[in-house]
């Protein structure tokens, strides 16, 4: 099988189910700036995350890819996969309330560094803003599920705490802000 397939030689990509969209069609943003957010969790595993955080990790990337797939399948659609539910983000409160557990309260604003692998969860966190800014951008015309979108904000919550973790386990001290 080859990779390319020359169909969005002229600007236009498939959803699942067929239908033909811009590539700068606002769901085709969604879906790609997930991706993006899954490579950026890729890139922090690669630095070697703690034994719990990558094993939540990779159930991310996971969950990412049900995610586009969700993005990329109109509502009207039958979908393989299963879309995004109360589970999947009840999942991620599970996992911050744990973490949450194991640290310092947080009493001032941090900025995001540290470690090569939680500074890559913060570069994450960040995106992963991003992606929930689009997608509430998306549902002002596109049919978006709200689960998506807390799904995405629990998400980012998750990555900080994952990444005072690295730090906190890696003995880095996190470099509180200074209003200067």
């Amino acid at each position: 099988m080859k990779i390319y397939t020359k169909t969005g030689d002229k600007g236009e990509t498939s959803l699942f189910g067929g239908q033909r969209v811009s590539k700068t069609s606002i769901r085709i943003e969604t879906y790609g700036t997930t991706d993006e957010l899954n490579s950026f969790v890729g890139l922090a595993r690669s630095h070697g995350l703690s034994e719990r955080n990558e094993e939540i990790a990779g159930q991310i990337q996971n969950d990412l890819f049900v995610l586009g797939a969700d993005l990329a399948t109109p509502p009207s659609k039958k979908s393989k996969i299963d879309r995004i539910n109360p589970d999947h983000y009840q999942k991620l409160e599970a996992w911050i309330d744990q973490i949450s557990d194991e640290l310092e309260p947080l009493r001032y604003f941090v900025l995001p560094t540290g470690t090569q692998a939680a500074s890559a969860l913060h570069v994450s966190r960040t995106v992963c803003r991003r992606a929930e800014r689009i997608c509430l951008l998306a549902k002002e015309t596109e049919s978006i599920s709200d689960d998506l979108i807390i799904y995405l904000n629990r998400l980012s919550d998750l990555l900080f705490v994952m990444a005072r973790f690295e730090n906190e386990q890696s003995s880095v001290p996190e470099t509180k802000w200074i209003a200067r």
